[in-house]
């Protein structure tokens, strides 16, 4: 005579698949969430959680942004701690491009023009020396300019880039969010990188 499976259903197992069936449910949610209802979804998104910005910085005098390269996550403070946003973003594609540490905004740009810097051009000798703002510029929409040469929170036209360890140096932000944040911030708003 064979096995008879029981009718019914441990309370653990159930809350188990139930809890992941709403996981599963809740993850295309958050991609969806602000300006990008009703787009399809974006997959790509890491996982990331709210942080408060005291462990990182000892004042929020002209904003805070910090970026976690590991969760792949940009966080911005108002100054009087009434604005906080949390934003997906890319990293840099390795560690020997990553930079980490203090830096401030320097300039804010709207329709940044773009050029590859010289270890850029080493490893890529088919790009182009320089590209004007517009659909086919890397740097999106918008750019903040750091202290560091070279490094800058922008835009990306490349939306699958968000997410993902996927940048030559930079960090990347949708555009509608590179827009947001460059209306909360100011020049010298402090930035820090983990």
């Amino acid at each position: 005579m064979a096995n008879r499976v029981p009718s019914r259903i441990s309370r653990r197992l159930f809350l188990g698949v139930s809890a992941a069936a709403a996981g599963a449910l809740a993850a295309p949610a958050l991609a969806l969430t602000g300006t990008n209802a009703g787009k399809s979804v974006r997959h790509n998104i890491s996982s990331f959680r709210a942080l408060q910005w005291r462990p990182y910085f000892s004042n929020l005098k002209n904003g805070a942004i910090l970026v976690d390269t590991t969760s792949r996550a940009l966080h911005f403070w108002s100054e009087d701690e009434s604005i906080y946003r949390l934003y997906p973003t890319s990293v840099p594609l390795s560690e020997d491009l990553t930079r980490r540490g203090r830096t401030k905004i320097v300039r804010k740009v709207v329709g940044p023009s773009w050029a590859p810097t010289p270890a850029m051009k080493k490893r890529n000798p088919e790009w182009p020396d320089f590209i004007p703002p517009g659909p086919d510029n890397p740097l999106g929409t918008h750019a903040l300019y750091l202290s560091w040469r070279y490094y800058r929170i922008h835009g990306t036209q490349d939306t699958r880039k968000i997410g993902r360890r996927s940048s030559n140096g930079c960090i990347g932000l949708y555009n509608e969010h590179i827009a947001q944040l460059f209306e909360l911030t100011r020049v010298g708003t402090q930035v820090l990188l983990i």
